[in-house]
């Protein structure tokens, strides 16, 4: 098994059940000029994640039926080290905000005990036929925030 670390200013630990988790082999699809994983592959992954576990949350209904997705405002990836064709990795993701319109989300990409990528999506909740921002319905933002990880707090 392997430990989550929450990117904080604090470098605290947290294992929590809010952190959803999934765990993947590298193809070779994913490989760039460098012999190593592309960084657009990483990003691919987020959003790949992000929807698995809003999916997993219950999320998906209450946005069709409120006409609403989800669309990227900005991503942020630091690269700590490279990955490579047939390694197993382990992504987590966890949100650490939900507002009127938005929502931040964080990802981690493990190797066994070794953290190779963070990332942090700023996502905005709009109106699918406009494209306009719109209020986050009250059944998705009550399932983001039980899903949110408090910052600067550890558990168990």
């Amino acid at each position: 098994m392997w430990t989550l670390q929450i990117a904080t200013p604090y470098g605290v630990a947290v294992e929590s059940p809010a952190v959803f988790r999934h765990e993947f082999t590298v193809t070779a699809d994913a490989i760039d000029t460098n012999s190593h994983v592309n960084n657009v592959a990483f990003v691919q992954w987020m959003q790949d994640v992000a929807i698995r576990h809003f999916a997993a949350l219950g999320g998906v209904e209450p946005m069709r039926a409120a006409g609403g997705a989800w669309v990227v405002r900005s991503h942020h990836v630091e690269y700590l080290s490279p990955a490579f064709a047939d390694e197993r990795l382990q992504v987590a993701t966890w949100v650490v905000d939900v507002s009127r319109v938005r929502s931040t989300r964080r990802y981690e990409f493990w190797r066994g005990d070794k953290l190779l990528v963070r990332g942090e999506t700023d996502w905005v909740f709009v109106n699918a036929a406009s494209g306009k921002p719109s209020s986050i319905p009250d059944a998705i933002k009550h399932a983001l925030s039980r899903a949110a990880v408090a910052q600067g707090s550890s558990s168990a």
